[in-house]
């Protein structure tokens, strides 16, 4: 097997590659090529942390719990086997690696030495790829990523290390030692080794043999076009055409004034960590750097010309080796030399550091709490079984999350559940005008015979006008129930066997463009057989939320997750009935409890529909969009071009919110454990998943008020034989598919795992927030 190491070292570089390399994922692996998910989902930072020196923790490893030499060696040992079982798996002759961090930070021989280590059950055939510019750009990236991330020197230092004879030997010289107390991390601190590109080339060959290095050329209008697949096609080596990919704007750079702010307050911030007293958190330090964002020109590459000159000869040999380097070792226009920006407005980074003491403050506290709970103290608040189950890491989230902003709780908006029990009344028939399709919902399904006639009952009721419902895969009479009811005229019904891309379903909804019952739609809202538009106002229905919202283009319907609620059978009873005990409203952590769906008024605003929200915003139509949430609020820009979850500040569900119903009844887990994910195909869903989604914390009864109108609803799609046959073909497959997985061993020990674990909303949220952080 050939394995292409791609080493970056630029971070926006190797995240650009990584992305296409995500999207093209399915396609690269019908051509035997396999970009691999388990060392980290696009970045590979699992393989990386695996590898680094026990004693060189990084910022990583600190924030991810895999600091300590031990629980670093288990993950090296866990992404060893994984990663081989899953190149066993694929079948393929090529095997893709990427993370930024292979190239910026693995800096010793020992470290690459491991690294070899975890590949030569694999292959010993590595391909090193590193993306190249000229050194002034890439020390001026760098240098906003390492400001960004805590670094309290200035350019000074590099501009220093341009006078030595060797670049590489004086940065790991003035390499600090990991002090993660104080926030000192070395791949933060220091000047980069690697800018020194002949000697980063002799690094890794001294490991991985003579000629395993090529450099590319970095060129970032190129990495920004719709052919940056040409890219991957020539660096990997690819035979197969994998098509285009979504083109880019490249990232504007910060201003000067902004990184001078930014990089003063490292200063006396890490100051104050030195003298013990205090500890920040890396999320808190990076909000309280965001929080000094200023306008302003940016830094120039031209102001480090003397960079760019101290590695002329060695840029020239490399392009006499390789003529397509030179264009991108191309210096910069020299300018005056580099000097931090003057900060204006009375700027002092001491006033800044005193402003920000009651968050510092407020860090040290649930610091401290989480190394109690590290050491094996007791952890306030922690359930007996919670303690006994939950792992070292998922204990230090719940000590970092108790008491603190981001604890979950159910005290937010002004709906109270418990008092919304008046049924709602039958609403009148709607009445489209000649050539519209109104509301429309465009749904995925695999395998959801039960479920699907009380989801189209009840979304009718509630004002939805027509359903285009795509299906892959069926075994359970899905296909025959949306055939008949597109014999019916209820919905249309589309064939997605032939899917390709990333998933069945983003090829569905690319589809879907092309229909005229979505090119007429007034509303498009893309939803699952597992999710419910509870309307919470007026009449309950759809129309009742769009009189309250009348400006918006954008509705996004965020998730109020559901337990099992103590259901373990497979019942043919109402889910809306059957199921009540759901997430607090407060639950900004995980990330996925706060997730949404879009519904989306068809202005031709957008170019794309994605599985959460559309995408491609038509730039001349950006002013007529105006997002709202589940409480009818103005949601600004915060959502505009992207981002499918909600804010503490843009968190709404009084007016509207988005049941998801995602394991139902225990058994019913077990069906959807063994199908796998619409959107992720190659992703299993195990006891994780169940951690993250059983909250059974709180109660939510107001889409109970529907049931007698999606009962009146139900009963007549019920009363056609055709349908009742294969409702009732439907519920006998599911349930005989339960009883079967129930015997055996893998499902056997879930389901007992799933029914025995307990937990509070904290310590499932502490739960969930490790399990993030580790795969």
């Amino acid at each position: 097997m050939k394995i292409s190491l791609h080493i970056g070292p630029d971070l926006w570089a190797t995240t650009r590659l990584q992305q296409v390399l995500d999207a093209k994922r399915r396609q690269l692996l019908r051509n035997g090529v396999l970009f691999a998910r388990t060392p980290g989902a696009r970045n590979h930072t699992r393989l990386f942390m695996a590898v680094s020196d026990p004693g060189a923790v990084d910022t990583l490893r600190h924030n991810r719990g895999f600091a300590a030499p031990e629980r670093q060696a288990q993950l090296r040992a866990d992404v060893t086997e994984a990663l081989a079982r899953e190149v066993e798996a694929s079948g393929a002759g090529h095997l893709i690696l990427s993370a930024h961090q292979f190239g910026s930070s693995l800096l010793t021989g020992s470290e690459l030495e491991r690294l070899k280590a975890v590949l030569a059950p694999i292959s010993d055939r590595v391909e090193v790829i590193a993306h190249l510019d000229c050194p002034a750009r890439m020390l001026l990236r760098q240098y906003i990523v390492q400001v960004l991330d805590g670094r309290m020197r200035p350019l000074e230092l590099e501009l220093r290390l341009a006078d030595c004879p060797d670049w590489w030997a004086a940065a790991l010289a003035d390499r600090p030692r990991a002090r993660p107390d104080q926030g000192i991390f070395p791949e933060v601190q220091m000047a980069p080794a690697w800018l020194d590109y002949p000697a980063l080339r002799r690094h890794w060959e001294a490991v991985f043999g003579a000629g395993s290095v090529r450099f590319r050329p970095l060129e970032v209008a190129a990495l920004c076009r719709e052919d940056v697949t040409e890219e991957l096609r020539t660096c990997l080596g690819l035979d197969a055409q994998i098509g285009k990919h979504e083109a880019i704007t490249a990232p504007a750079m910060p201003s000067a004034e902004w990184m001078a702010r930014a990089r003063q307050f490292n200063d006396v911030l890490t100051r104050l960590l030195a003298q013990g007293d205090h500890r920040v958190s890396r999320q808190i330090w990076k909000r309280m750097l965001g929080d000094l964002r200023w306008p302003g020109s940016a830094m120039q590459a031209g102001t480090l010309a003397s960079i760019a000159a101290r590695f002329a000869g060695d840029l020239a040999a490399l392009a006499q080796e390789t003529p397509a380097l030179a264009a991108a070792f191309a210096a910069d226009r020299p300018l005056a030399r580099w000097q931090e920006a003057e900060t204006t407005e009375g700027y002092r980074a001491s006033q800044h550091l005193l402003a920000a003491l009651p968050r510092i403050e407020k860090s040290t506290r649930e610091a401290r709490a989480a190394d109690r709970a590290a050491n094996g103290a007791d952890v306030a608040g922690l359930s007996r079984q919670a303690a006994a189950l939950m792992p070292q890491l998922a204990k230090e989230k719940f000590a970092q999350l108790r008491g603190g902003p981001f604890a979950p709780h159910n005290r937010l908006g002004r709906v109270n559940e418990e008092e919304l029990a008046q049924a709602f009344a039958l609403a009148p028939a709607r009445r489209l005008p000649p050539g519209s399709s109104g509301n429309v919902i465009v749904g995925c399904m695999k395998n959801e015979a039960p479920y699907i006639l009380e989801w189209i009952a009840y979304h009718r009721v509630i004002g939805i006008d027509s359903f285009l419902i795509y299906t892959n895969g069926c075994a359970d009479g899905t296909d025959e129930i949306l055939d008949r009811l597109q014999t019916l005229g209820v919905i249309e019904h589309r064939d997605n066997e032939n899917w390709s891309g990333k998933s069945p379903q983003q090829y569905a909804l690319n589809q879907s463009l092309k229909e005229p019952v979505i090119r007429q739609a007034e509303w498009i809202i893309h939803i699952d057989v597992d999710e419910f538009m509870n309307i919470r106002c007026g009449n309950g229905t759809l129309q009742d939320f769009l009189d309250r919202v009348p400006e918006a283009t954008n509705v996004a319907m965020t998730w109020r997750l559901f337990g099992h609620n103590g259901v373990t059978s497979l019942d043919d009873n109402f889910v809306i009935d059957q199921f009540d005990s759901c997430a607090p409203k407060f639950c900004p952590k995980p990330h996925t409890a706060w997730g949404f769906k879009t519904m989306v008024r068809n202005i031709g605003a957008y170019e794309k529909l994605s599985c959460h929200r559309p995408n491609k915003l038509v730039p001349d139509m950006a002013e007529r969009v105006h997002w709202v949430n589940g409480s009818g609020l103005p949601m600004g820009d915060e959502v505009k071009k992207n981002g499918w979850r909600n804010s503490k500040r843009s968190i709404g569900y009084d007016l509207l919110q988005l049941n998801h119903y995602a394991l139902r009844s225990a058994e019913s887990f077990l069906i959807k454990r063994q199908r796998g994910r619409a959107l992720h195909v190659d992703r299993t869903i195990g006891l994780n998943y169940w951690i993250r989604m059983d909250w059974n914390d709180h109660r939510d009864i107001t889409i109970k008020r529907n049931l007698p109108r999606v009962r009146a609803e139900y009963d007549r799609l019920l009363a056609d034989p055709v349908l009742s046959e294969w409702h009732a073909r439907g519920l006998a497959w599911h349930r005989a598919k339960a009883a079967e997985l129930r015997q055996v061993p893998e499902f056997a020990e879930l389901y007992d795992q799933a029914m025995a674990l307990r937990l509070t909303e904290t310590e499932r949220a502490a739960y969930a927030l490790a399990l993030d952080m580790e795969t």
